[in-house]
């Protein structure tokens, strides 16, 4: 996804604007507020959260300055084009070659988001792409990813990133921070094979705001000799599912309905307030109710092998495929054999995983939280609808419903 960038990059003055608000200054990586004189909001004084200080940066920064450079100039480079969720990119399933660096570029984007038509619900998005969640990165292991982290001029709130699958620096995320109309360049070594999520972190309690609110994503990193089985056969897939399950916290009037804001960051006190519940609005995937049903079900066919991935970055979560399985499922990385058989599988508060399934029966297939309270009232449902021909030995109805003579 392409974006167009017309706003001027933003003055220092609007930087230093933005880091003496109260929101930017709740989101600085040392936790520290400013005097409210440079407030351009009613100030809004965050929880107190142990976040590292600027001492203990100024060390690290030191350290990174003084490291060996690295030569990686033989490497091939790849520009991997984001795509829309729950789509993937094109990729390899079996890495061809040696480690490359991976080019990928994400752009902060705040935009007002429906969260369900219904009811009107909104909420102030903070998307990377667009998108909630932002789009699915995949590599192999020891290949480099180098991303170009943009946030568009009209955006109101400072932001960076956190990569789970990535080694030092709070994930990237104590060298990412920037502003409205800046960009930085942050280049990692994904070390590990499995599914890891990312999110928006600038620290204290705009961490849980930002996450909330939509900004988290998935990267998927592959063993160069692709997916196998515990017996080390190879475990190719047609397509790839990419679900990310939000929760949201809007806040409500006093009759009930959702409150909406004129812009991001207005909603930050009573977001908080909401969020301090621990009982979240909605559970949706893929941004709002119904993301992922109706007109915009995701599809196959019969004989298909689907891997879906699954990306929960602040609650636990426990998916289930209605009329289907996980043939195998790996919760907490590939370098581990994948779990056979399981009916439903459990997504750990802050991580990305993945399971796969090949499709055995045409029809309708529900992919569900099976917390049903969450799945049918909150909004976390999903649809697969499947093509193909009927197979009455693994199910046939014997008799449709009819008067009973009991």
């Amino acid at each position: 996804m392409t974006y167009q960038t017309d706003e001027k990059p933003q003055s220092a003055g609007r930087r230093n604007i933005l880091r003496g608000t109260a929101l930017a200054g709740a989101a600085a990586l040392t936790g520290s507020m400013l005097s409210a004189a440079t407030v351009t909001r009613a100030p809004v004084a965050p929880p107190r959260i142990n976040m590292p200080g600027a001492n203990m940066l100024r060390v690290q920064q030191q350290q990174i300055d003084q490291a060996a450079p690295v030569d990686l100039s033989g490497l091939e480079r790849v520009k991997q084009k984001m795509v829309r969720p729950p789509f993937a990119p094109k990729h390899e399933q079996i890495a061809q070659g040696g480690p490359k660096i991976i080019e990928v570029e994400l752009v902060v984007d705040e935009r007002l988001m429906v969260v369900d038509e219904d009811t009107g619900a909104s909420i102030w998005a903070m998307t990377y792409n667009g998108s909630v969640p932002g789009p699915l990165i995949i590599v192999h292991q020891d290949d480099y990813i180098e991303l170009t982290l943009k946030s568009l001029g009209r955006n109101q709130l400072e932001h960076n990133i956190d990569f789970h699958a990535a080694t030092g620096a709070l994930g990237g995320g104590a060298l990412t921070h920037i502003y409205p109309g800046e960009e930085t360049v942050l280049r990692f070594k994904a070390t590990k094979p499995g599914c890891f999520t990312y999110h928006c972190a600038p620290g204290g309690a705009m961490i849980p705001y930002h996450v909330c609110h939509g900004m988290n994503g998935a990267v998927m990193v592959l063993p160069r000799d692709g997916l196998k089985d515990k017996d080390g056969n190879a475990l190719p897939y047609d397509e790839i599912a990419y679900i990310g399950e939000q929760d949201y916290y809007l806040p409500r009037n006093a009759d009930g309905t959702y409150k909406t804001y004129s812009n991001a960051g207005d909603d930050y006190a009573e977001s908080l307030e909401a969020m301090r519940t621990l009982t979240p609005s909605h559970v949706v995937f893929n941004g709002s109710v119904g993301a992922l049903t109706g007109t915009q079900a995701l599809h196959s066919k019969v004989g298909h092998t689907v891997l879906m991935i699954h990306n929960q970055s602040n609650r636990d979560s426990r998916p289930h495929l209605i009329g289907g399985h996980g043939d195998y499922v790996w919760e907490t990385g590939f370098a581990e054999p994948p779990l056979t058989g399981v009916e439903t599988w459990f997504v750990r508060g802050g991580t990305a995983m993945a399971a796969m399934y090949k499709f055995e029966q045409p029809g309708v297939y529900a992919y569900v939280n099976h917390n049903l309270i969450e799945a049918a009232i909150l909004g976390a449902t999903a649809h697969f609808v499947v093509d193909g021909e009927w197979n009455n030995d693994l199910m046939e109805q014997i008799v449709p419903a009819r008067q009973s003579e009991a």
